[in-house]
């Protein structure tokens, strides 16, 4: 098994089909659908058990468990994942139809020496025009720190990553009690701060149309109710990539500057991980440039 496509999904029966046409309609059919329903209380498991039932062309691997979020779903698809690469593709997007076989084709190009965690094409809207940069060139070698569109070789903030599998292991998602979210950007800075090199390319294989309630609707909300998740991402993200202590203190006082209208001061500092007395001299300047 080369490619497993995972999908974690929570109520999307309604359009789940979608994504089961676009899996139909591969030109290249090595690979097997992992899917892990979050406890959904729509007809989904009844679509599944439907679908298994048919005679298809690749696996159907569903799982159900109840209310765990994103983030465990795809520390449980990692060890659940059969295939050498890992591929992510949300309930409510679908594929190309050659987009595995581009996966495939791409993946022969990756220098065989360890350096590389993932490589990707791009994203596009369901008229198939692109939604991350373009290079106009066969590919571009980069890490995740080029996400920052204010550094050099910006590759886009998200793309349709394609990672090995036993790479991607080694980098799970924490989890904290209590919280069902925390931004894949943790488990990618970590691995880009580890010398991990990605690959981009140019063509179109995932095209995407966010539904209102889903998380990039509403990023900061989910963020702020993570808190935990949300502090370990800001403070690695500093430590990894700013070797200003000016901008390490505009990063703690952003983030208490988003969640100080619903946590006190010693709540914040645990949060990011830092001590109560820096959070507190940050909550005071916060409070005199606010008056």
């Amino acid at each position: 098994m080369k490619v497993t496509v995972f999908t974690p999904t929570y109520n999307r029966a309604y359009i789940l089909h979608q994504l089961f046409e676009s899996l139909k309609k591969q030109t290249c059919k090595d690979f097997e659908w992992l899917v892990i329903d979050d406890g959904s209380t729509d007809n989904t498991s009844e679509l599944f058990d439907k679908w298994i039932k048919q005679d298809l062309p690749f696996s159907i691997n569903y799982h159900y468990y109840n209310n765990c979020g994103k983030q465990r779903e795809i520390n449980r698809a990692l060890d659940l994942a059969k295939g050498e690469l890992f591929f992510i593709v949300d309930s409510d997007d679908l594929l190309t139809s050659n987009a595995i076989e581009l996966i495939l084709k791409w993946e022969k190009t990756i220098p065989k020496n360890g350096k590389y965690c993932a490589f990707a094409g791009s994203d596009g809207d369901m008229n198939g025009v692109p939604t991350n940069p373009i290079f106009n060139m066969e590919y571009v070698d980069a890490s995740f720190f080029n996400r920052d569109p204010n550094g050099n070789t910006f590759i886009g903030y998200d793309r349709p990553w394609v990672f090995y599998t036993d790479i991607h292991k080694k980098y799970k998602y924490p989890e904290f009690e209590n919280e069902k979210f925390i931004t894949e950007a943790v488990a990618w800075n970590r691995m880009a701060n580890d010398g991990y090199l990605v690959r981009c390319f140019d063509e179109v294989i995932y095209l995407w149309e966010h539904q209102p309630e889903g998380y990039t609707a509403s990023i900061m909300k989910t963020l702020v109710s993570n808190p935990y998740g949300y502090g370990l991402w800001k403070k690695e993200l500093s430590e990894f990539t700013s070797n200003s202590i000016i901008q390490r203190f505009k990063t703690l006082y952003s983030f208490y500057a988003d969640m100080n209208h619903l946590y006190s001061y010693k709540q914040i500092a645990d949060f990011v991980g830092v001590s109560k007395i820096k959070m507190k001299l940050i909550e005071i300047l916060y409070n005199v440039k606010n008056r």
